[in-house]
């Protein structure tokens, strides 16, 4: 009987393996064709998984550089796990059109708010992060007042009448908020508060005029994503228009609660003492998700 050699007893290292072992980690696609993804990833150390998440961000940075090159109103600057998930529709026939639409404009009129802020909405909290959804119609077509963000206004400019009036039902749902003197509402988005125009980008002093180019399809698909990919979420529906929405909303996953416009010309028609901020808390407390700070602004 011939004699085994002592290396016989030991098998070799799967190459998977070894290259965890020399340091490397293997990208998220090796680790999708190798088994279940998550469970490998949860095996990795942290380091590991940090090395992981570095990967992740540089090969989507460049998805993101690629991107810009072709539709360039997609700016860089654009929140990395909304472009993860929206991409493909910046690549799509009706959002080329609409960014040869705008660039155009850009060239001949003041439009608002500034390139580098239409996706600002993208960037103060991830998509999965997303717990109350506030839909707006248009930018604000005043010097200095768009900046991505719907009903939200830089600070030292002038707050709006619809502002005020949603400050007032703040109040009303929560008698201990104290306005603050101005009108940018970062505080809510940076919770989880998405305050998304249908519309992204509007010329100076002329209200809609951006409207039905294409705006309107990329931000139903914002807000269809939202809908079908996650559960338990909050949609603020205020306005005929807003309402709109209300067919791309399953009311069984998630809250959907709608009144007047808090315009001067309709909020006592409704929207105030609606109860709308107090109730979105109630609805998420009861769903194990952390209630928003209306007060923190």
């Amino acid at each position: 009987m011939a004699q085994k050699s002592i290396a016989s007893f030991f098998k070799p290292i799967h190459e998977s393996k070894r290259k965890l072992i020399e340091g490397e980690v293997s990208t998220p696609k090796k680790l999708k064709e190798s088994g279940d993804e998550e469970t490998k990833i949860s095996k990795l150390s942290s380091e590991e998984k940090n090395q992981v998440k570095v990967y992740d961000s540089v090969a989507i940075k460049s998805q993101i550089e690629k991107a810009n090159k072709v539709t360039p109103i997609l700016p860089l600057n654009i929140g990395q796990s909304w472009f993860t998930v929206l991409k493909d529709e910046f690549s799509k026939p009706y959002f080329i059109k609409l960014n040869k639409f705008v660039m155009d404009e850009r060239k001949s009129y003041t439009i608002f708010p500034p390139p580098n802020e239409v996706f600002s909405w993208t960037q103060y909290c991830s998509m999965d992060e997303v717990k109350v959804i506030i839909i707006g119609q248009d930018p604000y077509h005043g010097l200095s007042q768009a900046h991505g963000i719907a009903f939200s206004v830089k600070k030292g400019v002038s707050l709006p009448p619809s502002l005020t009036n949603i400050f007032k039902e703040v109040k009303n749902c929560y008698p201990e908020f104290e306005p603050p003197n101005h009108g940018e509402l970062i505080g809510w988005a940076q919770q989880g508060v998405l305050m998304l125009n249908a519309c992204l980008t509007v010329r100076q002093a002329n209200a809609n005029s951006h409207a039905n180019k294409g705006w309107e399809q990329f931000t139903d698909a914002v807000i269809k994503q939202l809908a079908t990919k996650w559960q338990n979420r909050v949609f603020l529906l205020w306005g005929s228009y807003a309402q709109k929405k209300c067919s791309f909303i399953d009311q069984k996953k998630h809250l959907v609660l709608k009144s007047v416009h808090p315009s001067p010309l309709s909020a006592h028609r409704g929207f105030f003492n609606s109860g709308h901020f107090k109730r979105a808390n109630n609805y998420l407390i009861q769903n194990g998700l952390k209630p928003i700070d209306w007060t923190k602004l």
